[in-house]
This record gives C-alpha cells, sequence and structure tokens, in this order.
C-alpha cells in the first residue's frame, strides 16, 4: 500500500470506507509529513495539531458508526493564509496585522469544508496580501520548491502547492488574481483551478476586486471537482457569488472526445517559451488529440493587456494601504509599497480606461469560445526561478507579471482555468499546460484535465525531499 501522505482524497475516502485505516492514521501522517518537510520549504505559517488530531477522532468516530459527515470526512486539507480559519489568526503574510482578535468565523470555502468533515491541518504561506507571483513575506519568509528548496514555489498559493505536492494534505484552497493558484501548481507539479469567477464566494472580499477567485489545489482533476462541489455555492456574505457548480464530477467520465480545442503555444509568437516547456505542453496537445479531441493551432486575439491589468491590480494595492502611516508603510515589502505609490496616482478616468480594456478582452474571448470548447497554452512560458526573487535574474523583467502572459489576462476575462502537469525540464522541474473554458464552464476544463490524468499523460515523478 502507499504511504497515506501519497494518496488523493479519493483513496483516503475509500479506505476509510472500507477500514483500511481510519482518518487519525491519515492525519497522523501528514502531521509527520509536515515535521519533515516544513524546515526544507517553509510552507507553513501555523499548524494545528491538536485541533487536527481531535477533528480526526472525531471523524473516525463517524466511520465507525457508518454515519459520514458529508463528501470529505476526515481528509487532511490545509488552507492559505489569505482565508479566514476560525479559532487561529489569518496574518496575510504581514508585519501589519494583529494576532490578537477573536477569528471567530469561517471563509465561506472554509466553512463549507468543515461542514464536510474535512480535517484542518493548518495555513499556508503567502507573500503579503497575495500581491505577487512568488511566496515570501516580511513576515513568513521564503517557500521553496518541493522539488528544489532553492528555487521558488510560484504564488501567491506557494504554500498550498508545495503542500500537496509534498503529502502534507491531500486537498488546500487557493487564491487566484493574476495566476496565483495555477503558478504555484505549474511550479510545483499539482493540479490547480481557478474557477469562473464567483463560483467559489469570497469574504472579505479581496483588495484586487473581482480580479480575485479562490478555487482547489489538489493531486488530481477528480479530487478538485470533487473540493469543488463542496466549496462552491451560495454565501450571502459574497453578492457576486453564482451558486452550486452542478454537474461537474458527473461530467469527469464523458473525456474529451469531440471537444474543439484552440492550441495557442505562444500567443501568436508574443510569448517567449522555453524549449522544454514548448515540447512537453505540446505532447499533452497530442494526447488530447489521441483521446478524440479535435485540434486546431489558433491564437485568441490577445494584445497584451498587461498595464491594464497593472492599473486595477496596483490601484487595489494602493486602496489595501490606504489606511497605513509612515510606521506601518516601513514594515512592508518593498515592492508592494512601490506598487501601491504606483496605484495610488492613477486618477479615475485611467481606472475606467483599464475596465473598458477588460470588458473589451472578455467580449473577445466570448468569441473566440463560440468556436472553440476549450483553449491550451503553457501555463507558464519557464519552470521555477531563484527563491527569494520576484523576477529571474537577467529577464528584464520588472514585475511578476512579466513572466505570467498566459495566467492573468484569464483574471480580467473570469473564465475557469487549470493548470495540469505535463513533464519535467532537464533540471528536474515541473512544466505545466493550461486549460482554460469559457465563462461557466468549469466543467469542461475538469474534463479535459480528468482525462490527462486517466491517460498517463499528466504523470510526473514526484519530489524528493527527505521523507518524501
Amino acid at each position: 500500500m502507499s504511504p497515506l501522505t501519497d494518496l488523493t482524497a479519493h483513496q483516503l475516502l475509500a479506505g476509510y470506507e472500507k477500514g483500511d485505516f481510519t482518518p487519525v492514521d491519515a492525519t497522523r501522517a501528514a502531521l509527520e509529513r509536515i515535521e519533515v518537510v516544513q524546515p526544507l520549504v517553509n510552507a507553513f505559517v501555523r499548524v494545528d495539531t491538536e485541533q487536527a488530531l481531535a477533528q480526526a477522532r472525531a471523524s473516525a468516530g463517524r466511520w465507525h458508526r457508518g454515519e459520514p459527515q458529508g463528501l470529505l470526512d476526515g481528509v487532511p486539507v490545509t488552507v492559505k493564509d489569505l482565508l479566514l480559519q476560525r479559532g487561529g489568526p489569518t496574518l496575510r503574510g504581514s508585519k501589519n496585522v494583529s494576532e490578537q482578535g477573536s477569528w471567530d468565523e469561517d471563509a465561506p470555502s472554509v466553512a463549507r469544508l468543515r461542514a464536510h468533515g474535512a480535517v484542518f491541518l493548518g495555513k499556508t504561506t503567502t507573500p503579503e496580501f497575495g500581491w505577487k507571483g512568488v511566496t515570501d513575506s516580511p513576515r513568513h519568509g521564503v517557500t521553496g520548491n518541493p522539488y528544489d528548496p532553492a528555487r521558488t514555489s510560484g504564488g501567491s498559493s506557494g504554500g498550498s502547492a508545495a503542500a500537496v505536492a509534498l503529502g502534507a494534505g491531500a486537498l488546500s484552497i487557493g487564491t487566484d488574481g493574476g495566476g496565483s493558484i495555477r503558478i504555484p501548481a505549474s511550479f510545483c507539479g499539482v493540479f490547480g483551478l481557478k474557477p469562473t469567477y464567483g463560483r467559489v464566494p469570497l469574504y472579505p472580499s479581496s483588495p484586487f476586486g473581482t480580479l480575485s477567485h479562490a478555487g482547489p489545489m489538489t493531486r488530481d482533476a477528480a479530487d478538485a471537482a470533487l473540493m469543488l462541489d463542496v466549496i462552491s455555492g451560495e454565501d450571502w456574505r459574497d453578492w457576486s457569488h453564482l451558486g452550486p457548480a452542478a454537474g461537474v464530477r458527473g461530467a469527469l467520465a464523458e473525456g474529451v472526445k469531440g471537444l474543439r480545442i484552440a492550441y495557442s503555444p505562444s500567443f501568436g509568437g508574443q510569448v517567449a517559451v522555453r524549449p522544454a516547456v514548448a515540447s512537453a505542453v505540446r505532447r499533452a496537445v497530442g494526447a488530447l488529440a489521441e483521446l478524440g479531441a479535435f485540434i486546431e493551432e489558433s491564437d485568441p486575439d490577445i494584445a497584451d493587456p498587461v498595464e491594464a491589468f497593472h492599473t486595477l491590480w496596483f490601484s487595489g494595492a494602493a486602496r489595501l494601504l490606504q489606511p497605513y502611516g509612515p510606521r506601518q508603510r516601513e514594515l512592508l515589502d518593498p515592492g508592494l509599497r512601490e506598487i501601491a505609490g504606483h496605484g495610488a496616482r492613477y486618477s479615475a478616468l485611467e481606472y475606467l480606461a483599464a475596465v473598458d480594456t477588460r470588458m473589451a478582452l472578455g467580449r473577445r474571448m466570448g468569441r473566440f469560445h463560440s468556436s472553440y470548447d476549450l483553449l491550451v497554452t503553457p501555463t507558464l512560458p519557464i519552470t521555477a526561478f531563484e527563491a527569494g526573487v520576484e523576477v529571474p535574474a537577467h529577464s528584464g523583467h520588472r514585475r511578476w507579471t512579466g513572466w505570467t502572459p498566459f495566467t492573468y489576462p484569464f483574471n480580467m476575462t473570469q473564465q475557469p482555468a487549470a493548470t495540469v502537469p505535463c513533464g519535467l525540464d532537464d533540471d528536474g522541474l515541473p512544466i505545466g499546460v493550461q486549460l482554460i473554458g469559457p465563462r461557466h464552464a468549469d466543467a469542461v476544463v475538469l474534463r479535459a484535465a480528468h482525462a490527462l490524468y486517466e491517460s498517463g499523460a499528466a504523470a510526473i515523478p514526484a519530489p524528493t525531499l527527505a521523507g518524501s
């Protein structure tokens, strides 16, 4: 039998039902794994050992009585430290957030996991307020990559991606405002889904507004579909929620036969993609074709919207930091302080012009998807680089958006997008392929991702850190 930390949520639940092992066994194994890997990658800001074991014992009792609670009873999970989880502080990677307070409220997605019996292991690392595509913060330091701790885990859900990759909990909730689920999932070799905006309710609202989504980070697409069934739905605290993701799990078995898929290797030559990445993504596209999808190389009409994205993103940072005085600002990540300064100088007309660009991009992608069920691209044009920096050395990029051209446009359009591992580069670092659907087509994205897992095209070697 595989070590319990290597099992998916589905495999854990099957084992509980058969009586092969208990939620206490799985939780102890995950906690032991955390003890080994935390000094190596720094994926956690807090580990709730006693709470987790108490929840696991309660779950074991329910399974023993044949009365499991919900869909995830006893499955060890982690939560990105931007999302509220009652019983402990949510520090958001910032020295300006006090640990004091009642901390008595769950975010909507966390509340749903709790209602379905999940076992909470702890909170995972994030850059300060989730502002960038790598994970390091003034408060909690640098999070390394499971395949090479000297490399970045990506961000901003870097702790969640590293935890899932290393078996420190089968499931994690991340957030994604410009790629923050997909970037670290790709760098760490796990599955990540940014659902259609509003599919997973958010509260409190993100300072970056309607760019930010919450979603599953898991070992495979089937687990993500199960998790999405749990965490989607209505919550009055989020005025923009969409309601449940209907029929997602049932659609997985439909496969990709007959789907019309556009393959864009480089957005029409706009993006320089490393050869190893391009080759791995091409193989994944070939696998979809072998499974019966109709593939056509076609580029969406995306003139790089980075300036509009920056206007929206930097303005959000400025609004977030508006109450802070000089002393508090000195404690901030210097990069966050810098972009907030830019954001504070935009006029209302400049902001509304960026909104116009966003809406035009959404219309173009809507037209594109009238011809194609899915768009496939590399998730990122590169693999993981040195940890502790925002951009790769000698890249010429100023901000993290320079090396993430395939991710942030689809936050602007609010489309569902997932990353699936599809290979390793010559340094043994994971590569991801991105699957993008029209708004509300979460089930189609998950179907295609699941097909890649079922065919073996998503299989990559596990990280080899000590104890993993």
